[in-house]
């Protein structure tokens, strides 16, 4: 249920960035029946704040900014919007932090053009990135609340790990296995005077 609703939300975010209308987001929140931010202790998107890097690849200065959704920041030629943010709950054994970002750039007439508009995820940079011979943005974090739910799952230890049955050693309920046994030669081993004497 709560998969289902993070989707939801994230497909009605997705919705709202592509229209621009705040209208239009209101009446698809009212369609989906409240959707996952009207979850008790949901941060509701206009209250969340997500913090952003830039970074100018040509000096190699990165910039933090935090912004709430539907904010924008401007440095130099470049300008970063934010659309919406989310994070994974808690209990979730994946942690993701995504944002909707849309980045703008000035050209050198003066001009600006749309150079991105889609969503960026802290754990995978690589998944959808910013193309951009000067400027890289990527999403640092993004702090919102959750109802509480049920604990956090503990980390899988390897994945190596064989399901095979063990056996007990010696300490064990199981059936002890003898430690080996060395024989000894019953003749000697032959010599090199042995093998060179013919």
């Amino acid at each position: 249920m709560r998969l289902f609703a993070a989707s939801l939300l994230i497909g009605i975010a997705l919705a709202a960035c592509s229209r621009g209308g705040e209208q239009q987001n209101q009446v698809a929140a009212k369609s989906a029946g409240g959707g996952a931010a009207a979850v008790a202790g949901v941060t509701p998107m206009a209250q969340r704040v997500a913090v952003l890097a830039i970074l100018n690849k040509r000096n190699g200065i990165v910039r933090n900014v935090a912004l709430h959704p539907g904010q924008s920041a401007r440095w130099k030629d470049i300008t970063v919007r934010l659309r919406a943010c989310e994070a994974t709950a808690p209990w979730e054994p994946e942690k993701l932090t995504g944002a909707f970002v849309q980045v703008d750039v000035q050209r050198p007439d003066r001009k600006w053009a749309r150079v991105f508009s889609g969503w960026l995820y802290k754990e995978s940079p690589s998944l959808n990135v910013v193309e951009h011979p000067v400027y890289d943005v990527w999403p640092k974090s993004c702090e919102m609340t959750y109802p509480t739910g049920p604990v956090a799952p503990a980390p899988v230890a390897s994945s190596k790990a064989s399901s095979a049955p063990k056996s007990a050693g010696p300490s064990g309920t199981g059936a002890a296995i003898p430690p080996p046994v060395e024989v000894a030669p019953s003749t000697p081993p032959p010599s090199a005077a042995d093998n060179n004497a013919t």
